[in-house]
């Protein structure tokens, strides 16, 4: 890479930085900062354990992304003294060094733009993942549970809390359904472009003819419902079942009937949750997933009312969006952005971060 096109893309990187740092506000970011450092110093602090927890998570994700910030900034100003040596010293090693720095920095640049662009009215809450098995049998079971290791590996890699709420094994083999919630702020905002049909074509391993299988699996985002949010629910209109909670192969793993399935009688929508011993903890988680999905239920209903006074481009978040093929060739694909990976292993593994970005930046193209 030539000095001046190095010092074409630093002046370019630096712009970008600017935009960054000025729509994550960085003064009000330190302001808040240190409003909750204050809070969590607080002798009484643990009295109210819910409130504990989200002042000491929000305190350490902005610690975190003013760090991280500061840190991008620094190694952009670091990176012009780099190439200024190597320019004076006329370094071959040094300028390699540079050059190869710049294509990290470029990166988490470009990575660190994505999250400016979340900015929808949920955007910045945790998330909860429905995934069920659709079309194809038992495969698609399998898909369904592969989708879910998926995501779970995704938010580890990325250090986030994972609560799986709720999940229906299939009976020979992988899952019908499950529910787990990410607790990141922006995990919402984040996972949404992940909504829709996912598609997976491949050789059946359940299939002693081994012929080629294609199934799908439905993957749902909704955002944590908050108290603000105020979503009405006439106790009336709920029929809560209890059973006993089960593991796979439908070998018990409770011996109380503690697991609870709510139905909402007038959408008619179904939750349940088994996770937690006590049948009055699996009423609540239950009940803060009906919510969840009532108000997502709410937000398409506005949504629809704000596209009808619009014209529609055909995208539907319902549709088909990824297909991940394993045979004939290897190859993971978003029918939307077209971004693609030639190694499924590692999408299924979690690595999905580059689908994520593109499917963020789709998305807000299309809001233009």
């Amino acid at each position: 890479m030539a000095i001046l096109d190095a010092s074409e893309e630093l002046k370019s990187l630096s712009s970008t930085m600017e935009s960054i740092e000025a729509v994550l506000d960085l003064d009000k970011m330190k302001a808040d900062i240190a409003d909750l450092e204050e809070q969590a110093a607080a002798p009484n602090l643990w009295d109210d354990p819910d409130s504990a927890q989200k002042i000491t998570s929000r305190l350490s994700y902005l610690q975190g992304e003013l760090r991280k910030t500061q840190a991008l900034r620094g190694r952009i100003d670091d990176l012009e003294v780099l190439f200024e040596l190597a320019e004076d010293e006329d370094d071959a090693d040094t300028r390699t060094e540079a050059e190869a720095e710049l294509v990290t920095v470029r990166k988490a640049v470009d990575e660190m733009e994505v999250r400016t662009l979340l900015s929808g009215e949920y955007d910045a809450r945790e998330a909860l993942v429905n995934i069920r098995a659709e079309a194809g049998g038992v495969d698609a079971a399998d898909f369904a549970e592969q989708l879910q290791r998926m995501y779970l590996r995704w938010a580890e890699r990325h250090g986030y809390s994972t609560e799986v709420l709720d999940t229906s094994y299939a009976e020979e083999a992988g899952i019908k359904s499950t529910t787990f919630a990410v607790k990141s702020p922006y995990a919402y905002g984040t996972l949404s472009v992940e909504q829709g049909t996912h598609r997976l074509v491949r050789i059946s391993p359940f299939d002693n003819q081994g012929r080629r299988q294609t199934s799908f699996a439905g993957v749902e985002v909704l955002p944590v419902v908050e108290q603000s949010d105020h979503v009405e629910i006439d106790e009336s209109e709920l029929r809560v079942d209890v059973y006993r909670s089960s593991g796979p192969g439908g070998q018990g793993v409770n011996t109380t009937d503690s697991a609870v399935r709510i139905t909402h009688l007038a959408t008619g929508i179904v939750v349940s949750c088994q996770n937690e011993r006590s049948q009055i903890q699996n009423r609540a988680s239950a009940m803060n997933v009906l919510q969840a999905k009532l108000l997502e239920r709410r937000r398409q209903e506005e949504q629809a009312r704000m596209d009808a006074l619009k014209s529609s481009d055909g995208n539907s978040w319902g549709s088909q969006m990824r297909s991940y093929v394993l045979h004939p060739y290897q190859m993971v694909k978003d029918l939307r952005t077209e971004f693609e990976v030639g190694n499924p292993q590692a999408v299924l593994d979690g690595e999905i971060d580059g689908f994520l970005e593109a499917g963020i930046r789709w998305r807000k193209q299309g809001e233009k």
